[in-house]
C-alpha cells in the first residue's frame, strides 16, 4: 500500500512549504490524483485522513481532484475516457495509440496562514 507513504510525503511537503513561509497552519491543500497514476485515490484519501491528525494539515480543508485518463485511438481517431490502463476504444475495441492525462499525482495548491 504505497498510498500510505505517498500521504506521508504530502504531509512532509506541506511542512516544508509552511516552514519556508514561516506559517503556522495550512488552511487548504488540493491534490490531483489521476485515474492512471497507479494511486488508489480512496486508499490515499483514507491514509491521509489518518496521518494528518496532529500535523500541520490537521485543520486543513483537503480536496482531491480526480483526473480521468484520456486515450486516442489510432484506428478510428476517437478520443475516449480511460478508467484503467488496459481500456480499449469503445468504438473499435483497439488499444489507444496515445494517452493524455490521468497519470498525474501532484499537489495543485496549498493555502498557508
Amino acid at each position: 500500500m504505497h498510498e500510505f507513504s505517498m500521504a506521508i510525503e504530502v504531509i512532509n511537503l506541506a511542512h516544508r512549504e509552511a516552514a519556508k513561509r514561516k506559517a503556522n497552519t495550512i488552511q487548504e491543500i488540493t491534490i490531483e490524483v489521476g485515474d492512471l497514476s497507479g494511486v488508489d485515490a480512496d486508499a490515499f484519501e483514507s491514509a491521509l485522513g489518518l496521518l494528518v491528525k496532529d500535523s500541520i494539515l490537521d485543520q486543513a480543508l483537503v480536496s482531491l481532484v480526480r483526473t480521468p485518463g484520456m486515450g486516442k485511438c489510432n484506428s478510428c481517431n476517437d478520443e475516449f475516457v480511460m478508467n484503467h490502463r488496459m481500456a480499449t476504444c469503445p468504438k473499435c475495441k483497439c488499444f489507444p495509440s496515445e494517452i493524455s492525462g490521468g497519470e498525474e499525482f501532484r499537489v495543485l495548491s496549498l493555502v498557508v496562514e
